[in-house]
């Protein structure tokens, strides 16, 4: 595997170096732009986290005119997101289509063998860590995290905790859950964040974790309860609702929120969308968006972020070989 990261760390300390040059877009930008639509793919269903911020990215390119074409969302969520995956791999060397990551990214190929290598894909630009809350139904009972505990002992194994696909972020953070307190309960899965939050107010499930950003309508419409974030500090969006850590519990969780490339994709296209994506990441609507939906603004590119991928794959090879989904 040596090549290949000699191989993309040379692509993007060209990128790097590219966009040392004056404060306009980087030499190697300038030299290239796209000749038709950028497929920007989406590895989840519509409505959920991704499929939201895809969109709102779509929006401020457009919106600032930091793209010569436009940039047409496209969801392939099936197989937690292997659809993407294989679609991205099939692609090389094309300029046109990036893929929009969340952790599925690394569990995905780590789950099933589907013939891919994120070590492959080109690096563009990781724009924010996402947040989790665990949620009931704004008519539950349960004001606490040990309302909550207490309810799904009580329930005798029924009770049923909606989430994106098996083996994805959801799935991942409920299957902590039920380790550190010893619950039974049954995870039921959906297409995506936003059918995740529709059922937990049809009272379909009892609880969720979802993103903020897919339950925030809900919960300012009254729907909906946060009872606790998977976060290392409350956020500042929700400064009522307590961490797990501080509750004695150290469970933390976030999900990256990122783009990359297909393998060999030419150094000047990845200059001209890793300097779109940082335009992107310093607009107000963006940073406003940050904060209103408790996402964590964190630009990385480059080899930072390649050995961020790497590491975040480590480290979900051990969750998933805690919980028994990896060997």
């Amino acid at each position: 595997m040596l090549h290949k990261f000699t191989r993309r760390s040379t692509l993007t300390m060209a990128v790097s170096a590219a966009m040392t040059l004056g404060a306009g877009l980087p030499a190697a930008a300038e030299e290239w732009k796209p000749n038709k639509p950028i497929e920007m793919v989406v590895m989840a269903g519509q409505g959920g986290g991704a499929d939201q911020i895809a969109r709102l990215f779509q929006s401020i390119i457009q919106k600032e005119d930091l793209s010569s074409m436009p940039v047409l969302p496209v969801n392939k969520g099936g197989g937690s997101g292997a659809e993407a995956l294989r679609y991205l791999h099939d692609s090389p060397g094309d300029a046109h289509k990036i893929m929009a990551t969340l952790n599925s990214y690394y569990t995905t190929p780590l789950r099933t063998d589907i013939g891919v290598d994120i070590e492959d894909f080109t690096p563009i630009a990781r724009m924010a860590l996402d947040t989790f809350l665990l949620w009931v139904n704004a008519d539950s009972e349960i004001q606490t995290l040990d309302d909550y505990v207490a309810a799904v002992k009580d329930a005798g194994g029924s009770w049923k905790m909606g989430g994106t696909g098996t083996g994805q972020e959801d799935s991942l953070l409920t299957a902590m859950i039920q380790k550190e307190f010893g619950l039974d309960l049954t995870y039921v899965p959906f297409q995506g964040g936003g059918d995740v939050a529709k059922n937990l107010i049809g009272n379909h499930i009892s609880s969720t974790v979802n993103n903020p950003s897919e339950q925030m309508g809900f919960y300012k419409a009254g729907k909906s309860r946060p009872i606790v974030a998977f976060t290392p500090e409350r956020l500042v969006a929700f400064p009522d609702v307590p961490t797990a850590r501080e509750l004695g519990h150290d469970i933390v969780y976030t999900m990256q929120r990122s783009f990359v490339g297909p393998s060999d994709m030419p150094a000047e296209a990845v200059a001209y969308y890793t300097d779109m994506f940082r335009k992107v990441s310093e607009t107000e609507q963006w940073k406003t968006y940050t904060q209103e939906k408790a996402l964590m603004n964190d630009f990385l590119s480059g080899d930072e972020l390649q050995s961020y991928f790497l590491e975040e794959r480590d480290k979900h090879r051990g969750i998933l070989r805690d919980l028994g989904e990896s060997s």
